[in-house]
């Protein structure tokens, strides 16, 4: 098997890249920076030559926006998908894996109702807010009519939160709302074996100790959910004097692409309280 990784270069390219070449799987690199920069617009059926199965994780992220303006998200997040997506069709390429994201979920991943936490799956409505969040969906339903129209398999992972941040807050976050790039490539790996002509979305998480029936206790009362779902993390808070978040208000659900893709996080909050005493 042969893989062409876009956004090669990036922090979860490089893990995506790393985990398949662990795994001994040959992956053809496509970025616009490093050694041999090459643009996703720019590439031809021949580019395509050998490779089995394409990863598009290239993409403008949160903080590019208001910083660059709405033709670039457009530009890069949908126009290049586009042409991927149908170019590597026409080449003879039938299986495609692209990093989408939670946030596209928007407002529907606030509080969905007074009182109680959200509780976010893979059926969950998207409600876009930003440019962002909009060209994500965007993509997505272009690689929606793909799989439908060329008999594509397309497999998109929704990765949730996963950039480095203060250590409590990442514990945190992995209990409801976050993943280890580690994790996020593993899913990537576990994809491209998924074969079955049409669109899937899974949702990337690392697996969460709570329940759809703790959603109206997180929102009240934080703290007291933790210590009874997640002793060990709650145990690693207190001898540190970090203080436990008041208030969870949403939670990702990542329970389907542990079943369909045989998928298992492994870098989740107690792992990390675990690593870093």
């Amino acid at each position: 098997m042969k893989v062409l990784l876009t956004g090669s270069e990036g922090r979860i390219g490089r893990a995506i890249r790393a985990e398949f070449e662990a795994a001994r799987i040959a992956v053809d690199g496509v970025d616009r920076i490093g050694a041999q920069p090459r643009d996703v617009l720019a590439l031809s059926e021949r580019d395509f030559d050998g490779i089995d199965v394409v990863i598009h994780s290239a993409a403008l992220h949160a903080p590019h926006v208001g910083a660059l303006p709405d033709a670039a998200f457009w530009r890069d997040n949908v126009a290049a998908t586009k042409h991927l997506v149908e170019t590597a069709a026409r080449a003879g390429v039938r299986r495609f894996v692209y990093t989408s994201t939670t946030a596209l979920y928007g407002a529907g991943a606030a509080a969905g109702r007074i009182g109680r936490a959200a509780w976010i799956d893979d059926g969950t409505k998207p409600l876009p807010q930003t440019i962002y969040h909009r060209t994500k969906i965007a993509a997505e339903d272009v690689l929606r009519d793909a799989g439908e129209r060329l008999s594509l398999s397309v497999v998109s992972l929704r990765m949730s939160r996963c950039f480095p941040e203060p250590l409590p807050e990442m514990i945190i976050h992995r209990l409801h709302r976050g993943i280890d790039e580690r994790d996020v490539a593993s899913a990537h790996v576990l994809a491209v074996a998924r074969i079955e002509p049409g669109f899937r979305v899974y949702n990337i998480s690392a697996q969460t100790p709570f329940s759809r029936e703790d959603t109206e206790a997180l929102f009240a009362d934080a703290p007291t959910v933790i210590r009874a779902r997640a002793p060990i993390v709650a145990a690693a808070f207190h001898r540190r004097g970090w203080p436990l978040p008041a208030r969870i208000d949403r939670v990702y659900d990542a329970s389907l692409a542990m079943r369909e893709l045989d998928w298992q996080p492994r870098h989740d909050a107690a792992a990390m309280c675990s690593e870093n005493d």
